[in-house]
């Protein structure tokens, strides 16, 4: 199970959001984690901008390009979405076996 979470009206957290934010974590780049998804770089973008505008806060921070090259870091906040989702979702899986075996039971 992986959730989707939603705080308040303006911040929406989920699989395809943390996905994004550890490739870019482990590539660097915006336009390879985008890439090793199968999404345009756009649709990346304005993900990443809509955690920086829900948190107030960027959780990428960027280099343009140029001679040495651009990239992309994941802030503090970045690296602790991550880490935070994938606490929420290990526990969710570990205690609610029961309750997603009774929904899976239901398509059968």
């Amino acid at each position: 199970m992986r959730p989707r979470i939603y705080i308040g009206d303006g911040i929406a957290i989920g699989p395809g959001k943390i996905d994004l934010l550890r490739q870019i974590g482990e590539t660097r780049s915006i336009s390879a984690a985008a890439r090793a998804l199968g999404l345009p770089y756009k649709r990346a973008w304005l993900l990443i901008e809509s955690l920086n505008q829900g948190f107030g806060h960027p959780v990428v921070e960027t280099a343009t390009g140029g001679k040495g090259g651009g990239g992309a870091l994941l802030t503090m906040l970045g690296q602790q979405l991550i880490e935070r989702y994938d606490t929420l979702e290990a526990r969710l899986n570990a205690n609610a076996g029961k309750e997603l075996q009774a929904l899976c039971d239901l398509a059968d």
